[in-house]
């Protein structure tokens, strides 16, 4: 997977992501990451990169020639570098914006099946609608709030896919099985020692019975996803056992 990001302050994405499970992969070379700096693609001697509305209002909007120009410099680039049938293909150009669709695991995993993805982080008031309407193939939002500008979404999602990409986690069958995997919150987790502070280690955990430890997880994913998160369940792939397990302990 290799991640290309359209941002105005390239050192936030390069710091936020070279740490931790990200780092230690773009290290081995399993992910690939470079921040193109809108501003170098600025014709502004001050490398100005944004303008005052049409039709008036408050804030700056970013102007759409140096968005285009950065964006036409690193489509050429994965474009060359290419090494699969899909050379011609468009690269997908994610925009970070509160008018997306909200992000979520279902996105993550179609994500992370491409080799190139680019991030287009704006600021301001936005960006010039036109340059929107020529490059970006996907509009997401990471919820229902606002932010300064779009290199912390950028993050958060480049983290959830690079989860999935294989030899990412030190452990591939964690990405399988953490939270939301089928809909569902994941269950509560434990470690040494057995009693802390009065509290008890859960006994299954600690009978070596591994059919009992799933089902007893799986259950207990339910019990969370039905407390915190009711609306995942209408999406979750339940057994009639579990379905029967679900309305005895919740009766709505």
């Amino acid at each position: 997977m290799n991640y290309h990001v359209l941002t105005l302050f390239p050192e936030m994405i390069l710091q936020g992501l070279n740490t931790s499970i990200t780092g230690r992969a773009l290290e081995k070379g399993i992910l690939s990451l470079e921040a193109i700096n809108i501003r170098d693609f600025s014709e502004n001697k001050h490398n100005k990169v944004d303008d005052y509305p049409y039709g008036g209002g408050a804030g700056m909007v970013m102007a759409a020639g140096p968005v285009y120009r950065a964006y036409e410099h690193t489509a050429e680039k994965i474009k060359k570098s290419c090494i699969s049938d899909n050379a011609e293909k468009k690269p997908r150009v994610i925009y970070l914006t509160p008018q997306g669709k909200v992000f979520h695991q279902n996105i993550a995993e179609e994500l992370a099946e491409e080799e190139d993805l680019i991030f287009l982080c704006g600021h301001y008031e936005g960006i010039d609608e036109r340059v929107l309407e020529m490059i970006v193939t996907d509009y997401i939002s990471i919820g229902d709030y606002v932010l300064t500008g779009g290199e912390l979404p950028a993050m958060v999602m480049i983290d959830a896919i690079s989860r999935l990409i294989p030899g990412v986690l030190n452990n591939d069958v964690s990405a399988e099985f953490e939270s939301l995997q089928d809909n569902l919150l994941e269950y509560p987790q434990y470690t040494r020692p057995e009693v802390f502070m009065g509290k008890m280690v859960p006994e299954v955990l600690l009978s070596g019975h591994h059919g009992n430890v799933e089902q007893w997880r799986r259950q207990q994913s339910i019990i969370r996803t039905a407390q915190n998160r009711p609306d995942l369940l209408e999406k979750a792939h339940l057994s009639e056992d579990e379905k029967k397990f679900l309305k005895s302990n919740f009766k709505e």
